[in-house]
């Protein structure tokens, strides 16, 4: 998809790039770029993050599969979506977004289509957020879960999922955006 106007500013230039950081989980570069006006910015810093998969499952009853951990960066519980993080070489993003919710749930199977694609911080961030809508999953065994990871799987009802998306029950931006587009264009 083209977005492209007539009238929109020009890519910027970039003139160099230094990593400061560089571990599996964090990545910080430096770039000097110019901008179209001749400007020179010698330190824009950008975190460089593989892409990151979202799903929004449901089960042939109508049940949305969510789930709930901890997060330590807000130090609470909330709702989520089953997701995580592309980063198996040869896997497609579908076949990541497939394989985290069986680890994350034990759901899978049913019919997958792309449902919105996202960046989570286009000014500070490389990478792409993309949610696919799996409908008619069903369990097909328990959970396999990291070392590190605990994770409580809820089957919630439609009118559920609502309320989890407007009252402040789902904070990840990432998960609310793309229940908001499921709600305001599927028919039910």
């Amino acid at each position: 998809m083209n977005n492209t106007l007539k009238d929109d500013p020009q890519a910027w230039n970039t003139l160099g790039t230094n990593y400061l950081y560089r571990k599996p989980w964090l990545t910080m570069r430096q770039d000097t770029v110019q901008l179209p006006n001749g400007r020179v910015i010698d330190d824009y810093y950008i975190w460089e993050y593989p892409p990151w998969v979202n799903v929004l499952a449901v089960t042939p009853e109508q049940q949305f599969v969510l789930i709930r951990q901890y997060r330590h960066g807000i130090g609470r519980v909330n709702y989520e979506l089953p997701a995580g993080v592309h980063d198996k070489q040869g896997e497609s993003l579908m076949e990541s977004a497939k394989r985290e919710l069986h680890e994350e749930t034990g759901y899978g199977g049913g019919r997958w289509s792309p449902l919105l694609e996202l960046s989570p911080n286009p000014a500070l961030q490389n990478n792409l957020t993309s949610t696919w809508l799996a409908e008619g999953v069903e369990l097909l065994g328990g959970q396999q879960l990291d070392a590190t990871e605990e994770i409580s799987v809820h089957l919630v009802s439609l009118d559920e999922l609502r309320s989890i998306a407007l009252d402040g029950s789902m904070l990840q931006a990432l998960h609310v955006a793309p229940i908001l587009k499921y709600l305001l264009t599927k028919q039910h």
